[in-house]
């Protein structure tokens, strides 16, 4: 007993709290496009009955970067060890977001999110990897909580860094800072000694298309994929588009994304450091996750038909969103603990970057469903009304299928608490 409690001091050593901060860099980063999208797109002469559109085109840009950048990275994470890939993504993503802050057109920041979405798909998969490898069994689900809750605050950093200077540019400038400051971090964190053990063995490592050669393995790496659905439906269209959403619910007072952001994602840091201790207490992965996904369906209902209509009621329901959504470490630990170390950071990094990549058709399709019912109801209520019922029946129907695509995806998955990690794939 003395001995596990003396473990615990393991949460607050250099590759969980590097891990930690490498992730809050990750995230001030991915958000701060959603943050900046109004006033850097305007600056760059966007006409105002365009920026939506734009917003759409560049937060998909960005998601198709991180969708290639997972595959990337997941599998030089198995090849090449864990800590190569927390210095060469932070690096790649470091470089090409001081690069945003001096794009001139559309074109060239299209460019340059695809190259920061591919060094941000490294960040979070990796991290967890070293940390579940690194971590005894019994601590597991508190040291992804802690990465995963210090670094949604980054999204919070990104929102306050935003208001605090006049240019948008800055914001992108200070999050390229911290990323080069934290390389210096990172100096000090040893590699994985699972991995370290494996890679002396005559096993096939990173070898993506094992996931493919095997039913049991496609089927539990697609719904490693499928459970995180929910999560990226709520940041990349409910909250990355709320002010045209609380324009549709005709929400009293003026709501921004960048505040919209920083609400959901405290509540996600609180979801996050939850769902990881909550499943420490009663030994259950499965079962707090599908917990948090029904309450999600729950409180997008009540986003999209909220009863008082006030900025401050909206900015309450985006923080209990994000409260709901905080399953988002407990969804990437499942991947990470369902495969073997041969494949375990090509699992963990590819999962959470698809999900992310999910948020292309899920817009595709809420824009498809948007337009059309705007069409239909045209001619009865009016452009301005036609248009909020497409907004809000459009996000209603792509949410609803999320959240049933969730609960089917969780049915294969093992229970892996507890589970030993020094374990190989057989090819």
């Amino acid at each position: 007993m003395l001995q596990e409690r003396s473990s615990y001091k393991l949460l607050y050593s250099p590759p969980v709290i590097v891990a930690a901060l490498g992730y809050f860099v990750d995230i001030y980063d991915l958000l701060l496009f959603s943050i900046v999208r109004k006033a850097s797109l305007i600056s760059l002469g966007v006409p105002e009955g365009e920026l939506f559109e734009k917003g759409e085109y560049l937060l998909q840009t960005q998601m198709f970067g991180m969708l290639v950048g997972g595959i990337i990275w997941g599998i030089m994470g198995d090849k090449r060890g864990r800590l190569s890939v927390l210095f060469g993504s932070i690096l790649l993503y470091s470089l090409a977001n001081i690069a945003n802050g001096f794009v001139t057109s559309v074109e060239q920041y299209a460019v340059l999110r695809f190259i920061a979405g591919v060094g941000l798909a490294g960040e979070l998969g990796a991290g967890i990897t070293l940390v579940s490898e690194i971590l005894p069994k019994h601590l597991r689900g508190y040291g992804t909580a802690i990465v995963a809750g210090v670094g949604v605050l980054g999204a919070v950093a990104g929102n306050f860094v935003s208001k605090s200077f006049d240019s948008w540019q800055v914001s992108y400038f200070v999050g390229g800072g911290m990323g080069l400051l934290l390389l210096i971090a990172r100096v000090s964190v040893m590699e994985s000694g699972v991995f370290l053990k494996v890679r002396e063995k005559a096993v096939s490592r990173g070898n993506f298309f094992m996931l493919f050669t095997n039913r049991k393995r496609l089927v539990k790496f697609l719904g490693c994929i499928f459970i995180g659905l929910p999560i990226w439906y709520t940041i990349g269209i409910l909250v990355s588009f709320s002010p045209e959403f609380a324009a549709a619910l005709s929400i009293t007072g003026t709501i921004t994304t960048g505040d919209a952001v920083m609400y959901s994602y405290i509540g996600l840091c609180v979801g996050d450091l939850g769902s990881g201790i909550i499943s420490q207490i009663i030994r259950s992965r499965k079962k707090v996750a599908l917990t948090f996904i029904l309450m999600t369906a729950c409180l997008f209902l009540l986003y999209l038909f909220m009863p008082i209509r006030t900025a401050a009621f909206f900015y309450i329901i985006c923080f209990a969103l994000g409260v709901s959504i905080g399953y988002w470490a407990l969804f990437v630990t499942i991947a990470a603990e369902q495969f073997g170390t041969n494949l375990r950071s090509t699992v963990a990094t590819t999962t959470p970057n698809f999900i992310r990549g999910t948020v292309v058709p899920l817009i595709w399709l809420f824009k498809l469903l948007r337009d059309t019912i705007k069409n239909h109801y045209l001619p009865t209520l009016g452009q301005d009304a036609a248009y909020s019922k497409g907004m809000i029946y459009g996000a209603l129907i792509v949410g609803c299928m999320t959240i049933v695509i969730a609960c089917i995806a969780l049915l294969p998955i093992d229970e892996t608490f507890g589970r030993d990690m020094n374990f190989e794939e057989e090819t």
